[in-house]
């Protein structure tokens, strides 16, 4: 995939900011990520909130969607569980958050065996028959990207669908060095995502 400029470089941010910025990434990249230490953090990636939109050039693509049930109750009850990143626990992510429910600007860490996932939302969907948050790749996540995590319910004919759509490319050497197989990974783990509401 192209290159583009990260959203936050350090022509915008303050020295300091950048110095820490490169030690917690040092750090992090040795596994001991604390959600605390998110806070201030810069997005990765320039494209906020397009995964409400076209999805943009330059990254790898996920769009997908399931049906998971039909009527008003399944429909409450899943949506109540993706607010509560359920999607990611129930596709066996450990998840720590700043908020109980997703909000915009909720800080979200998530575990997978070695691996940490830092995160932050960016928007929030809370419509009648539609609910869904999106968040966006912070420092010291493998990639740079957007993922959003949704539920909707189609009153035409009762039905319930998850959705899950994403863009990323590969942050760091070794998630380059690994894409293929990371591909394979995020294909699995957002099929998971579909099945655990």
């Amino acid at each position: 995939p192209g290159d583009t400029t990260e959203s936050g470089s350090p022509s915008t941010v303050m020295p300091s900011t950048v110095c820490r910025h490169d030690r917690r990434r040092s750090r992090w990249q040795g596994g001991a990520v604390k959600l605390t230490d998110l806070t201030g953090l810069p997005l990765t990636y320039a494209e906020v909130g397009a995964t409400a939109r076209d999805l943009p050039p330059g990254y790898r693509h996920v769009r997908v969607s399931q049906r998971i049930g039909t009527g008003r109750q399944r429909f409450e009850g899943a949506a109540d569980a993706v607010m509560r990143y359920g999607m990611l626990r129930g596709a066996g992510l450990r998840v720590d958050a700043t908020t109980e429910v997703a909000e915009v600007g909720t800080e979200v860490l998530g575990k997978l065996g070695p691996f940490a996932a830092p995160c932050r939302v960016v928007y929030v969907v809370a419509e009648e028959n539609r609910r869904a948050f999106a968040y966006g790749s912070l420092p010291g996540h493998a990639v740079s990207g957007e993922e959003m995590f949704g539920v909707r319910y189609e009153p035409a004919e009762k039905a319930v669908y998850a959705d899950v759509v994403a863009f990323s490319r590969p942050a760091t050497w070794w998630s380059r060095l690994g894409a293929p197989v990371a591909a394979l990974a995020q294909k699995a783990v957002t099929w998971r995502y579909l099945r655990a509401v």
